[in-house]
């Protein structure tokens, strides 16, 4: 194993340190138990957002901490759930009186967590409601979840509903714009490689030389199939295909299409990968409106992509368009 860490029992506490050394000026991180906050919070009569699970998806999700986004994150050890006490902490820290919203990635641990400490919560006078992000369409049933895992679509629904809470939208109008982004957002991934957790010490799974890994889970989950490497248009098109197949967009829809680097691609590739999803769109019928590429919800170093698609409306892209000013993702301000 080769990795920039000193001990990997630290690894999640000097992240944090480092990420607050470097913008001290948008967050602020809370220790033991550990949670980061926008640096205004709580804000007043806002909406507070909170999402969080296992660390190892940087920069999800410290790294959308702010304005226009979220106002806390809690990060768990590697690929492990926070527990609940640090997502109470956190969901204490923004109550602006509003109410609070929990975002959750659909995994079995995470759920449990987010649904124990919002319980806890609402016994302290918080009014909580939760979206639960399901829009991976590779498996049903996988390792960590019942039903389909939260991937990609988790960032737009921090971003969409984060911009909703902004503009002074109550607790359920922040969660019907939250719940239409995830019923109208698909995403499906792949792995060249596997990534490797600090504390094991060796690849989370075996992949051939000349093998790859189609729908893949952001914590190395088994996908669909395992097949030989192909080019870049034709491993796109295993993702494109699932997605269309599930979603039956209607001709003339307005779409954004996300494709994700998952730690370790070059952004080089996920570019090639983005100009044959979009192709593939254009010759669906679809019109591609918003764009989003990079590595924006990791998996460590492994090297792979996932292609996102989200059928938008009016309110959907204007809020994808509002001002945000996060640490990872900045624009309009």
């Amino acid at each position: 194993m080769k990795k920039l860490i000193n001990d990997p029992a630290n690894v999640v506490a000097e992240t944090l340190a480092g990420f607050q050394a470097a913008h001290a000026d948008l967050v602020t991180v809370h220790f033991d138990p550990d949670y980061v906050v926008r640096a205004d919070a709580p804000v007043q009569g806002k909406v507070g957002l909170v999402s969080g699970g296992g660390s190892g998806h940087e920069p999800l999700h410290a790294g959308y901490v702010g304005k226009g986004m979220l106002d806390a994150a809690v990060p768990g050890a590697v690929f492990t759930s926070p527990t609940p006490d640090p997502i109470l902490d956190a969901t204490k820290a923004v109550d602006g009186g509003a109410g609070v919203l929990h975002i959750v990635k659909n995994y079995t641990g995470d759920v449990l967590n987010f649904e124990t400490a919002a319980e806890m919560a609402e016994m302290e006078g918080i009014v909580v409601k939760a979206i639960v992000v399901n829009d991976d369409v590779a498996v049903e049933n996988s390792t960590w979840t019942a039903g389909r895992r939260g991937v990609g679509g988790t960032v737009l629904v921090e971003k969409i509903a984060g911009a909703a809470a902004e503009r002074g939208d109550d607790l359920d109008a922040v969660l019907a714009v939250a719940t239409k982004v995830n019923d109208n957002v698909r995403s499906m991934g792949m792995a060249l490689t596997a990534c490797t957790v600090p504390h094991a010490g060796k690849p989370s799974f075996d992949l051939g030389e000349d093998e790859i890994e189609i729908g893949i889970g952001i914590h190395g989950e088994p996908g669909r199939k395992r097949v030989p490497m192909a080019t870049a248009d034709e491993i796109t098109d295993m993702l494109v295909d699932p997605i269309l197949e599930d979603m039956k967009p209607e001709a003339g829809s307005k779409v954004l299409l996300f494709v994700n680097g998952m730690g370790g691609t070059p952004e080089a590739e996920l570019f090639i990968v983005y100009n044959h999803a979009r192709k593939r769109l254009m010759d669906a019928g679809l019109e591609v409106a918003r764009s989003l590429v990079g590595n924006y919800i990791t998996s460590l170093e492994m090297q792979g992509c996932s292609v996102t698609v989200l059928k938008l409306d009016d309110e959907m892209t204007a809020l994808w368009d509002a001002p945000v000013f996060t640490p990872a993702l900045r624009r309009g301000l």
